[in-house]
């Protein structure tokens, strides 16, 4: 039973969690803003604190790969590389979208494994199997990076889109489509088809990360640690402040 620690930045969300054979033992996240420089290696102490008095230790490091935050991504890619380099275990990457869509699916499938049912409820929604997930993040002005995802399945690539009241006419005209994410809040006044439904409250968090980190453990699909970077998408673009 493979021991994880998981590390999520690519937002404004500093989220650590802590598994042990596919279960979370410990999780601890900030959502005050960008503030991983800060708390993200004390949240790392106080899990691996944890660790040590349940007498276990760490088997592997997964981190958000992205896209996201570029600096957010960063610390948490260096802070994984160093833990990885220190105690000479494997690096684990994980896609930023697919963590967000995993959020949904665990829910589904919990839902439809108690109930025997292909539907599951979250905000209010009643959400069917045959319905496509879109998390989004936000890249400032009308652009996210987003992706769709058929339950854990992608099947539309990760990319940066700028949105109109064209965006995804064709996918929405064929099924519905749940928009989620902190980039999902300001396409609401621009994609009205009825098909687009918008679901509140879903961030990337470390604790969902782990169902995807234990099956690439499992399949060894582990990262080059010296050579590891982020997904950013997009190149980083300093701003500056007029005088």
């Amino acid at each position: 039973m493979p021991v994880i620690l998981h590390i999520e930045t690519s937002t404004n969300i500093c989220s650590v969690a802590l598994s042990s054979g596919g279960v979370c033992i410990f999780s601890k996240s900030n959502d005050e803003g960008l503030n991983h420089a800060r708390l993200l290696s004390l949240f790392i102490e106080e899990a691996l604190a944890f660790l040590t008095e349940k007498g276990e230790r760490l088997d592997a490091v997964a981190v958000s790969s992205g896209p996201g935050s570029y600096t957010g991504l960063r610390i948490g890619a260096s802070t994984a590389k160093g833990l990885c380099y220190g105690l000479d275990i494997p690096l684990i990457a994980v896609s930023t979208l697919e963590i967000m869509s995993q959020s949904i699916v665990g829910s589904r499938q919990s839902s439809v494994g108690s109930r025997q049912s292909s539907e599951f409820k979250t905000n209010d929604y009643q959400l069917t199997t045959n319905d496509l997930l879109c998390p989004m993040i936000d890249a400032r002005r009308m652009e996210v990076f987003a992706a769709f995802f058929d339950n854990n399945n992608l099947v539309r690539p990760i990319s940066a889109d700028i949105i109109d009241e064209n965006s995804y006419a064709d996918i929405l005209a064929e099924q519905k489509v749940y928009f989620f994410g902190n980039g999902a809040e300001k396409c609401k006044a621009v994609l009205t088809h009825p098909n687009a439904v918008f679901l509140e409250n879903i961030v990337p968090l470390a604790e969902n990360m782990i169902t995807l980190a234990e099956q690439k453990f499992a399949g060894k699909q582990f990262e080059d640690t010296a050579y590891f970077e982020p997904f950013y998408l997009k190149e980083f673009q300093a701003s500056t402040t007029p005088p």
